[in-house]
């Protein structure tokens, strides 16, 4: 079953809805626009049921197919969200927003999502329930938790979970995707070093914070190279480093770093957090320091489940002919929440030679639009199909 001529038709029309979105992004939760533009269409739709509100700004509808027969229920699920990033495109839709711009193709998924829909709710050639889901704050936000945490997944009887992510870089229109574990928990950290500052000419009357800083960043990185397994992924970046002066002739009292740590298995994040509070201390009582750190985790390791991996790779084979391995991602995803509740699984369909996701110069691309609603519906049609 190639790409369905119905999306091919409605191509122009959802590539508006699409740069509308672009043009008009909102950040974590604050996407009341374009949750009232979902709820909206849904309603025009002929959706069966829209309940927004859901973790704060999300919004579900639910489409019922011809018959019920077979007492299914999937969960379709896109994000809403946009970046704080200022776009350099020059786009004629271009964000009218200063500082937000959908730099991750939320805008793409958000419009495919609805194509779906639309389409779902004309046909209805399926034996089961659809529940669209619309989430807000991916980006940091756990826009996901959220909407779980307000009892989606029992409210609407969701049984299994399906989301899509596009990818820069693979053939546009074309499909990949792994089982198990995909994409990494994201864990961030905040390290303050609290030193004796002095006049940068007499060191020896201080307790040097850049200097105690600069050793904390190397040693964290022998969490990966020296205290997990080789064979396991684990990243430690400390990514910001601001001291209490800004003065060319002081030591500072105070450094502040910040800083993530990407795991794939639970044992290596256990590992991760312990030895950085390990490492802080230990290099705290070297220098005779202060360190105090402070762990914060947040999405957890998103892992497909094994039967709709498969079931979802042989989906999107029948749209584009074939779906592809994927590599895994040390990015995290927030999808991750969802999968915990339900099993389901997420796939990414390719961009195309486009910038990468978050950089001022991405854009969705709208060929990606027909295979993506396409995958969407089939998933619907496929699983649940009508007696």
């Amino acid at each position: 079953m190639p790409v369905k001529n119905r999306f091919a038709e409605l191509l122009p029309e959802i590539t508006e809805w699409r740069r509308d979105l672009h043009e008009n992004p909102e950040i974590l939760f604050d996407t009341h626009r374009t949750s009232a533009i979902v709820a909206e269409k849904l309603k025009a739709f002929g959706c069966d049921e829209i309940v927004t509100g859901i973790g704060r700004t999300g919004v579900v509808g639910v489409i019922k197919g011809k018959s019920s027969g077979s007492g299914k229920v999937i969960g379709l699920r896109a994000d809403m969200d946009a970046l704080p990033i200022h776009e350099q495109t020059g786009l004629d839709y271009a964000s009218k927003t200063d500082g937000a711009m959908h730099a991750c193709g939320h805008d793409g998924h958000t419009a495919m999502l609805l194509g779906a829909a639309k389409y779902l709710s004309e046909t209805r050639n399926f034996d089961g329930t659809v529940v669209v889901i619309f989430q807000p704050a991916e980006e940091g936000g756990g826009g996901g938790k959220e909407m779980c945490d307000d009892g989606m997944m029992d409210q609407f009887g969701i049984q299994e979970v399906y989301g899509m992510h596009n990818w820069p870089g693979k053939p546009v229109g074309s499909f990949a995707i792994r089982p198990g574990a995909f994409f990494a928990a994201a864990d961030q950290f905040d390290i303050v070093v609290e030193g004796k500052g002095g006049h940068a000419a007499k060191p020896q009357e201080t307790i040097d914070s850049t200097v105690i800083a600069a050793h904390l960043v190397t040693a964290v990185q022998t969490i990966a190279s020296r205290n997990a397994d080789p064979v396991e992924q684990v990243v430690v970046s400390v990514t910001s480093i601001e001291s209490s002066s800004t003065a060319y002739n002081v030591i500072p009292q105070r450094v502040h770093l910040k800083g993530t740590v990407r795991t794939l298995n639970k044992d290596i994040r256990d590992l991760a957090e312990k030895r950085l509070g390990e490492i802080a201390q230990g290099v705290a009582a070297t220098y005779g320091a202060t360190i105090d750190l402070n762990y914060m985790r947040g999405y957890p390791v998103m892992v497909n489940s094994d039967a709709q991996t498969e079931f979802a790779a042989e989906v999107a084979a029948s749209v584009s002919g074939e779906c592809a391995d994927a590599p895994l991602v040390m990015g995290g995803e927030d999808f991750a929440f969802m999968l915990e509740e339900r099993p389901g699984a997420y796939i990414l369909v390719g961009n195309g030679d486009t910038a990468a996701v978050h950089h001022p110069e991405y854009n969705f691309n709208d060929e990606a639009i027909p295979a993506g609603c396409s995958w969407w519906a089939e998933i619907v049609e496929q699983r649940m199909p009508a007696g």
